[in-house]
């Protein structure tokens, strides 16, 4: 298996004030999804001159009447409206689709706008679990697709400041990284399965996944938190940290993944853990994942956050007063450096733009959203089996656990979604 040809690597990163195009320059757009975080991408979208909103998706009739009010707000070109994907990949004036759907669809999604002859940014994590992550690969490089993952440190520039200073030498050398996830999230109860809300198309809202009952608590936002459709908050909010925490150690496939993760606090219908205490192996450095979702005490003044560590000092990348930057430290805990340039995510989108224009390959590319998509995922699968985990890197599958590795991949009804060559 040839790994440079299915993982590749990104090295460009977006300028902040994307360049003037002309009007036939313009990257045509669809949104599948425009719940909260599509909305949000809909609104950035609006002040990028080389992008032109062609569609809006949503199986959710209230949705799509929300982001028309985005769009009328920033006095945007009014996007048609469809709640089925196919009809917008239909479209061969089409360039683009954004991706910002529960991650149950994450996968099924690129696969058909890259079969279709679309470019792809996809929100994080990539995949529902391991084997999608190498199937969206596989169909960004067989039609030749730029797929942007939506992990948006890997554009921010304080951050790539931060990775340099701590792959310089100035900290020593590295040999450990730790993301934590440490924030107060709700309670969210406990809700019986009831009717379809009006206006939602529930049946293409589920797409591929397994069908059950219609219940609120597995619907907007909510979803995170249920096997079926989310990845919990190590999928959630971990992809960011730990895909910074990875990029900084410069490595790719865990040898190991040991630790502990469930649910202690929450009594609710949740079903993925509250707390997680895992350790990704690769060898000569290690990466240490710390979450906890009930409280609200973060580490060093950061609630989400990365420290690298090295044999001459530490790097901290995180946000302070709500404004991002980097700390570096000295061997003796001395403060040396502070970045705190506060600078915004946008320039993730504006990379994506540029990269459908030049094709070259974006600041996170699939391959690396991937790498780090199963992290994500091991952590996971630890704490659904209990067990430490061996990896096999070749096979991308958990080496001599038959249990565990049913969790590598997922069980799919039939629908025009799954995902083909499983």
């Amino acid at each position: 298996m040839n790994r440079r040809y299915f993982i590749g690597a990104a090295t460009a990163a977006a300028s902040a004030q994307p360049r003037p195009v002309a009007a036939s320059d313009k990257v045509n757009v669809g949104i599948v999804g425009v719940g909260g975080r599509g909305r949000s991408i809909l609104g950035t979208l609006a002040g990028i001159p080389a992008a032109n909103v062609k569609y809006i998706c949503d199986t959710d009739k209230a949705s799509l009447e929300k982001a028309q009010a985005v769009v009328a707000k920033a006095n945007m070109p009014k996007p048609q409206e469809v709640s089925d994907l196919r009809r917008l990949l239909e479209d061969k004036g089409l360039d683009a689709v954004v991706i910002t759907t529960p991650d149950h669809w994450h996968a099924p999604a690129t696969i058909l706008a890259c079969d279709a002859g679309k470019d792809v940014y996809v929100e994080k994590p990539c995949s529902h679990n391991i084997r999608e992550g190498r199937l969206m690969i596989d169909a960004a490089r067989r039609n030749n697709r730029i797929v942007q993952v939506g992990t948006q440190s890997r554009s921010r520039p304080s951050t790539l400041r931060g990775i340099e200073y701590a792959q310089s030498g100035k900290i020593g050398r590295v040999l450990m990284a730790k993301a934590w996830n440490v924030q107060l999230r709700d309670n969210i109860g406990r809700k019986k399965d009831g009717p379809v809300p009006p206006g939602v198309d529930y049946e293409t809202w589920l797409g591929p996944a397994p069908w059950i009952p219609f219940n609120e608590n597995r619907f907007h936002y909510k979803w995170h938190w249920h096997w079926h459709f989310g990845t919990g908050d190590a999928g959630n909010d971990g992809a960011h940290q730990i895909d910074i925490a990875r990029w900084a150690l410069g490595e790719s496939y865990p040898k190991k993944a040991s630790g502990s993760g469930r649910k202690i606090f929450f009594d609710d219908d949740q079903q993925t853990p509250d707390t997680m205490n895992v350790t990704f192996d690769y060898g000569e450095t290690s990466l240490l994942w710390e979450m906890r979702i009930w409280n609200p005490y973060g580490q060093d003044q950061v609630d989400n956050g990365v420290a690298v560590y090295g044999t001459e000092g530490m790097v901290h990348i995180g946000r302070w007063n709500r404004k991002w930057g980097f700390k570096a430290f000295d061997r003796k805990g001395a403060l040396v450096h502070h970045d705190d340039a506060g600078d915004s995510d946008n320039g993730h989108h504006a990379n994506f733009l540029d990269s459908v224009r030049s094709r070259k390959l974006p600041a996170c590319d699939i391959g690396e959203g991937h790498l780090s998509a199963l992290h994500c995922h091991l952590a996971n699968i630890v704490a659904r089996t209990g067990r430490n985990l061996a990896f096999d890197q070749e096979t991308e599958t958990i080496a001599n656990d038959s249990e565990a590795n049913l969790h590598v991949r997922r069980v799919y009804r039939t629908h025009w979604g799954t995902p083909k060559l499983l």
